[in-house]
Order: structure tokens, then sequence, then C-alpha cells
């Protein structure tokens, strides 16, 4: 069974402005839009954890704070930040 995902609106805001920004727009919808995918499908096991219900996937250029309900089956995007690829 897949998971609803939600942004919150600072997520919203976070994910506009690193668009905006962005030289490569194209790499950023790709991310958002795989991570999103990613999420649906399995996030309790999508990135590290972190306290509680709190998760952190880096997917560079992007990294996603997110938390997860199993029982409501429900995904919740609390913020987007910018990632760097290490070297």
């Amino acid at each position: 069974m897949k998971f609803t995902v939600i942004w919150t609106p600072v997520a919203e805001r976070e994910l506009a402005e690193l668009w905006l920004a962005a030289d490569d727009k194209a790499e950023v919808t790709r991310v958002s839009q795989a991570v999103e995918r990613q999420l649906k499908i399995d996030p309790e096991h999508a990135g590290e954890s972190r306290v509680g219900p709190i998760r952190l996937l880096l997917e560079p250029p992007l990294g996603f704070v997110f938390s997860v309900s199993p029982d409501d089956r429900l995904v919740k995007v609390v913020h987007v930040v910018r990632a760097q690829r290490r070297a």
C-alpha cells in the first residue's frame, strides 16, 4: 500500500527558492519528483533516521527532512535544503 506525501508550506517555499536559484532547474525537478515517488513507496527505509519519526534523505543537489506516520500511511516533507555531492 502506498503512502500519501504532503509538503508543508515551508518545504514548498524552500523547494521553490532552490529551484529558482539552481543552475540546472531540470535536475532539481527530476530529483524532487524521484524522491516523492520513493517516499510514496517506502519512506521508512528512505534516507537516515533522526529523532522519533523524523528522517533525512540526501539526494544532491537536494536534501529532504520528513516525518513518517506508518499507521496513517502519511509522509510529511517539512524542509528542503541544498545538499552538496561528496568529493
